[in-house]
């Protein structure tokens, strides 16, 4: 029996096709994936290991309006856009062709341009297909703050709208320590090494690096839910000072030092780091600051550091543990989905300046490590918990909150498998009259 095809199908095959034909000549290379639309149509192979479902004409309008990753992201998170199949691998292929390597290849960046009969197409399929329109309006949890740059108000609001989400949701998409930062793999993951045991390790690094020991008073900058104080607390018998700028953290937090006996020791703050004063809480002989120069701007960061060093005892030790981005890559440009989504006013700064500035600071800096891959793992153990768990988040923050959570880790884990970003631990020491308190070999203060 002959099968027919219905108009609609073969309209939609043919605006498929065009948008499939149009990503090929972006990438300059075969694409991996299968594209289906609204309309029935679909282009590409049909085994392919991925599928993207164009679910409304909203999804080409709102890239139309937004030509760029946003508008990408925000067919996503609105649902106008679907993806089938493994998000992290079909993310990086776009993310490994700007890496510093891969923008330098002249073939690739002559293919990437549209010729106009291209575009002239594209317009009017989108005509036809009902894409051409006014904008729609951005998904709910897309955030444009208001005040100066890196203000005071301006920071606790952007901390805020991404650490504000709720605790019971983070207890869902972390491990039981409730940890939101690199863990350290020293073994595969497994049922028998898992994350948790991981993020231990790490803040058992942190505590090694930062030669910590009973009767040390720690201030752990951007404390988040009290992991690394109640690890330092419990396991090296420190006293310290966390703060936060998010008030659901700092419930929690305290809450969790109280539990584990250790309140009489460890304070946990609702402030800006710009409000600590030496003569308010005195002088530290560590400091911690795992995933806050992130936050804190390129422009702010020597006043940041230069802070640091004025809480730190003579002798005292920093470790700053940050995520930064490839020299060969800017740190700005258009409006981004992290930017408007998750991490409003964050900035990257390549390592090699976070290491220059940690020095015109005052600090001497001793050792970087890259945890890149590290983080790679992490990420991809936090994209399981949510996918496990999704009806459950869906119930506590909404669809369009866990789309752009699973768009925002999966695209993360992407761009740390590329080398896109990385992270490393940076420590510091405040030296005096040259003397740096450290060994001379490596090995042995780390292992210390």
């Amino acid at each position: 029996m002959t099968s027919v095809i219905r108009p609609e199908t073969a309209a939609g095959n043919e605006t498929a096709e065009l948008l499939y034909a149009l990503v090929v000549r972006l990438l300059g290379r075969p694409v991996g994936f299968r594209l289906t639309t609204w309309e029935s149509g679909a282009a590409g192979p049909e085994d392919a290991p991925l599928t993207v479902h164009l679910k409304s004409p909203r999804a080409l309008r709102r890239v139309l309006w937004q030509p760029n990753e946003l508008g990408l992201a925000r067919a996503y998170v609105s649902g106008d856009l679907a993806v089938e199949g493994d998000l992290v691998a079909a993310l990086s292929v776009p993310l490994a062709m700007s890496t510093p390597a891969a923008s330098s290849a002249g073939p690739v960046r002559r293919s990437r341009r549209l010729r106009f009969a291209d575009l002239l197409a594209a317009a009017r399929a989108a005509r036809r297909t009902g894409a051409l329109g006014l904008p729609v309006k951005a998904p709910a949890g897309e955030v444009r703050l208001r005040g100066g740059l890196h203000s005071l108000r301006r920071d606790a609001a952007a901390i805020s709208h991404h650490y504000d989400v709720g605790n019971d949701f983070y207890r869902l998409l972390l491990d039981e320590s409730m940890t939101y930062s690199c863990a350290y793999w020293v073994h595969d993951p497994s049922p028998a090494y898992t994350l948790a045991d991981a993020q231990a390790e790490k803040y058992e690094l942190i505590c090694r690096k930062l030669g910590l020991r009973v009767g040390m008073r720690l201030l752990d900058v951007g404390c988040g839910w009290g992991g690394m104080l109640l690890h330092a607390a419990t396991r090296h018998g420190v006293s310290g000072v966390g703060i936060t700028l998010s008030r659901e953290q700092a419930a929690l937090a305290r809450q969790r030092i109280s539990d584990a006996g250790v309140a009489d020791r460890i304070e946990v703050r609702l402030c800006d780091y710009r409000e600590l004063g030496a003569s308010d809480v005195g002088q530290f002989d560590a400091i911690s600051s795992i995933g806050m120069a992130e936050h804190v701007g390129a422009k702010a960061f020597l006043d940041y550091t230069t802070t640091l060093h004025g809480l730190l005892v003579d002798g005292g030790r920093l470790l700053n543990h940050q995520i930064s981005r490839p020299a060969g890559l800017s740190g700005t440009g258009g409006p981004s989905f992290i930017n408007r989504y998750i991490f409003p006013d964050g900035e990257l700064l390549p390592v090699g300046e976070v290491v220059s500035v940690i020095e015109d600071a005052g600090f001497e800096v001793r050792d970087v490590e890259s945890l890149r891959e590290n983080y790679y793992l992490t990420l991809l153990q936090w994209l399981a918990n949510l996918h496990r768990s999704r009806d459950a988040a869906i119930e506590l923050v909404g669809a369009e909150r866990v789309r752009t959570w699973e768009l925002y880790i999966a695209g993360s884990a992407a761009a740390f498998g590329v080398g896109h970003i990385g992270i490393h631990q940076t420590l510091a020491v405040k030296p005096v009259a040259g003397d740096s308190g450290l060994p001379r070999i490596r090995a042995q203060w780390l292992c210390g």
